[in-house]
């Protein structure tokens, strides 16, 4: 038999054309598939040999494999009852775009192996620092997932440290140094603590800052544990504060917060991969004051910009630190032009980049801001529909305030101890997500089983919003009648 090298020119039109249409179909039938997977753990993999193909196969029957194989055991994030998590939605432009850059394949690490790779990044993060309404000062590299971002950015604020020379000396062994700690609330999300684990700071470098009653981060006992901790011959470092935590999406005072910082000479990371892209509507600029005093911030376009995942920003007022922590350039990668241009690769772990920023350009281009903005306004609204349907309601309570669209709430009755309310929910909920028309997530507050419902999914209608409605109200009724 005869070895492919790769499919002919027609053969990749012909089945292109089938390709496409097989993504169209999915997505205009996707309302069809259970959102919730509902497969067993070991199912997939059972259907699939122990060995790779020796030989060729014929690509409609890969396909159709997908199909018998595969997609039962697809969870469908693009599913408009998809309501769980953060929402990571993409955009049919979004996925051509994506198709694109796997076409190009190209290698971003410096500006030679792919200047438009390089220079777009630059446009489309200066069009996004713009969206955001961000000055000019704060610099923009792409990355894959927040946790990297915040990675990267935590490791900054290492570098950072006067007379700590850590990208030289390291850490361990050196007995003269102080213990370095980093501070963020209750609410903020795991991803520090795995930096800290990473970076060589450990989870006992990490204190959590006690919320308030809606789940912000406490400026006064920050202020109070920087303070405790440099008596105790800790060195604080970094503080972290988010907008728009997992749980609730609660917003820290970032602008108190700023202002220790400050004082205190501590590098401030702001955290709103999810929420970050609303700082583009001025009726939510009160919820980003004080986002422009940090030296470094994540935003996470696919959570809500509807790129494909992923795609992940940093900006950064302090770019040079950046480059100080991970520069590192061998013989075989120094160019001539590395004074005029940019070399990403000097900004992070990863050599190797993809060319995500063409996914950003595209859904720009495609939806422009203000078409963008309209989107997310009923992403809003939505929520407030559900909201009120929550209050007008004696069977739920609301548990935390809904700052954007997220609502963490739970059913009630008042003949239940806390334990049963607990279990009651969790019942709930798994009920509702066996039934397949929605899929919902779960937290915990103050001992309480909580129920989120996220409303950012780009498919998502007013119709949706009111059928999530009749399916937990009629569930939970139908549960109370057992």
């Amino acid at each position: 038999m005869k070895t492919k090298i790769d499919m002919t020119n027609d053969e990749f039109e012909k089945l292109g054309y089938e390709f496409i249409n097989w993504i169209n179909n999915y997505f205009s039938n996707l309302e069809e598939y259970p959102v919730l997977s509902k497969v067993n753990p070991g199912s997939i993999k059972s259907q699939f040999e122990k060995k790779p193909p020796v030989e060729s196969e014929n690509f409609n029957e890969i396909l159709n494999e997908v199909d018998e194989k595969i997609l039962a055991g697809v969870t469908h994030w693009n599913h408009p009852g998809f309501m769980a998590y953060f929402s990571a939605s993409s955009s049919k432009v979004g996925i051509l775009a994506d198709l694109l850059s796997s076409a190009f394949n190209s290698n971003g690490m410096l500006w030679r192996t792919s200047p438009a790779l390089s220079e777009l990044e630059e446009v489309t993060l200066n069009w996004f620092r713009t969206f955001l309404k961000l000055p000019e000062k704060f610099w923009g590299i792409i990355y894959d997932t927040a946790s990297v971002s915040t990675t990267h950015a935590i490791a900054a604020a290492r570098e950072a440290v006067e007379n700590y020379e850590i990208r030289k000396r390291g850490m361990a062994g050196r007995n003269e140094l102080k213990k370095l700690r980093l501070y963020c609330s209750e609410h903020t999300h795991s991803s520090i603590e795995k930096a800290a684990i990473l970076l060589g700071i450990g989870l006992e470098g990490v204190r959590k800052i006690p919320t308030d009653n809606f789940f912000r981060m406490d400026a006064d006992r920050l202020r109070f544990a920087i303070d405790e901790d440099k008596l105790n011959g800790y060195k604080p470092f970094c503080v972290v504060s988010t907008i728009g935590t997992t749980s609730t999406t609660s917003v820290d005072p970032t602008k108190k917060i700023a202002a220790i910082c400050k004082q205190e000479n501590l590098w401030l990371h702001v955290d709103a991969a999810y929420a970050g892209v609303l700082a583009s509507l001025d009726e939510l600029e009160n919820y980003f004051e004080g986002w422009d005093e940090a030296d470094s911030i994540v935003v996470n376009p696919h959570k809500w910009f509807f790129v494909p995942i992923d795609l992940s920003i940093l900006f950064t007022k302090r770019k040079n630190i950046l480059k100080q922590a991970f520069s590192l350039v061998p013989e075989y990668l120094t160019t001539s032009e590395s004074e005029d241009v940019t070399n990403y690769m000097d900004y992070g772990i990863q050599l190797g980049r993809r060319f995500r920023a063409l996914k950003l350009w595209f859904v720009f281009k495609y939806y422009g801001s203000e078409g963008l903005k309209n989107i997310y306004r009923n992403h809003l609204r939505f929520g407030k529909i559900f909201l009120d349907y929550l209050n007008d309601s004696t069977s739920f309570e609301v548990l935390a305030p809904m700052n954007f669209s997220t609502i963490c709430f739970r059913a009630i009755d008042n003949n239940k101890t806390d334990a049963e309310l607990n279990l009651l929910n969790e019942k709930l909920m798994n009920e509702v997500n066996a039934i397949g028309k929605i899929f919902l997530s779960h937290t915990k507050l103050n001992g309480k089983f909580v129920i989120r419902i996220v409303f950012s999914t780009l498919r998502t209608e007013e119709k949706h919003v009111h059928l999530a409605w009749n399916i937990i109200s009629d569930k939970l009724n139908e549960i109370q009648k057992q």
